[in-house]
């Protein structure tokens, strides 16, 4: 009897006991939330302190620019272009085969050709389109053309422009004159996104594979016989915009850039979330990071690496990818290295009340100045 007893004794005492055990689990699981939530904190602290406030001392140590002359600044920025490099990790990627081209049928009315440079298991592709009137012995320039991470090549000539962004300001550059490729990138958000984790996995990024395959268009570019070799620009809006900024540096035969919704104070772009615009660090676009970027290359200091090439800066003030007022206080920084050589007419800012757009006159005004002879 006695052992029945305490048989139903513990029997009775095991509901308590379950009971006790869930609200330790419950005050442990809460414990560790605060101490993880605390250490999490500590971490994201110290980055941003790393990235943001240490940025000017770090950066001061990189960089040793000589405005002695344009050679002399030219030559004393070799090392930070080999490390800018080495942030966008671009790959060897060789023509294989010969160029395809064949006539675009969306664009049949200015003759656009749909173009493909084969590169291995990859390909190099987008379109082509020269101005009524070009030939061999009347060469044009050549404009590359650029697109964002939700558009496509066709979106710049006008093509399902549904938010008028663009506003067909590739037509507008061959109505002035230009000669224009137009490569085509990765599109959305999801689809770069997951390309970017396999191009860390490899060291390399996809803005750099993206560099290449645009090398590649240009090299069958220049060699059309209605382009001009040695004037050759650029002009992106948006991740297109990215581009223009990524590339130039890269590619020397890059003569003059303009940038539509990008160029920002990249530090707080990155890493510092503001209501006032949409920081990078609090959404999904993981492809925006790349590694070492801020160690000592801020928007401002990748400039001095197109410097001394033309640079236009086009900006909305309606535009939330930045704040305004921080975006004029990184130009003013980025427009030093020209004033300190004496060429302050190459760098020049548009910005206007509009939003997330091209400002087309301005851009064609600027290119036509430094490209049309």
């Amino acid at each position: 009897m006695k052992r029945l007893a305490l048989i139903v004794l513990a029997a009775s005492c095991l509901p308590l006991l379950a009971a006790e055990n869930a609200a330790e689990n419950k005050e442990l699981q809460a414990a560790e939330e605060k101490r993880t939530d605390a250490y999490a904190a500590q971490l994201e602290a110290y980055l941003r302190r790393t990235l943001v406030e240490q940025y000017p001392e770090r950066a001061a140590k990189a960089w040793h620019r000589d405005y002695s002359s344009i050679e002399a600044f030219v030559k004393s920025v070799e090392p930070n272009r080999a490390r800018w490099r080495n942030v966008i990790k671009p790959p060897t990627l060789a023509k294989t085969g010969p160029l395809e081209r064949a006539p675009y049928e969306p664009l049949a009315d200015i003759k656009a050709e749909w173009w493909r440079v084969p590169l291995g298991e990859l390909t190099a592709e987008g379109i082509f389109a020269a101005p009524a009137g070009a030939s061999a012995g009347k060469r044009v320039p050549l404009v590359i053309v650029q697109h964002g991470i939700g558009s496509f090549p066709e979106r710049n000539f006008g093509l399902n422009d549904d938010h008028g962004a663009y506003h067909a300001y590739a037509r507008e550059l061959l109505k002035a004159g230009f000669a224009v490729i137009v490569p085509m990138n990765l599109r959305s958000v999801e689809r770069r996104n997951r390309i970017e984790r396999l191009c860390r996995l490899a060291d390399l990024s996809l803005p750099g594979i993206e560099l290449v395959r645009m090398q590649r268009l240009l090299d069958e570019a220049v060699r059309e016989p209605r382009v001009d070799a040695e004037r050759v620009g650029m002009w992106g809006l948006s991740l297109g915009g990215l581009a223009t900024m990524f590339w130039m540096p890269l590619e020397l035969r890059i003569k003059a850039g303009v940038c539509s919704g990008w160029f920002n104070h990249r530090r707080n772009k990155m890493v510092i979330p503001d209501e006032r615009y949409s920081c990078f660090l609090e959404t999904k676009e993981e492809h925006a990071f790349f590694a070492g970027w801020l160690l000592d290359s801020t928007d401002a200091d990748v400039v001095s690496l197109i410097c001394p090439r033309p640079f236009q800066v086009q900006t909305g003030k309606a535009d939330r990818i930045a704040h305004w007022p921080m975006v004029v206080e990184e130009f003013e920084a980025a427009r030093q290295h020209y004033e300190k050589l004496g060429i302050a007419d190459r760098i020049e800012m548009d910005l206007r009340e509009g939003g997330h757009e091209t400002h087309v006159e301005s851009g064609v005004k600027f290119l036509t100045k430094w490209l049309m002879k």
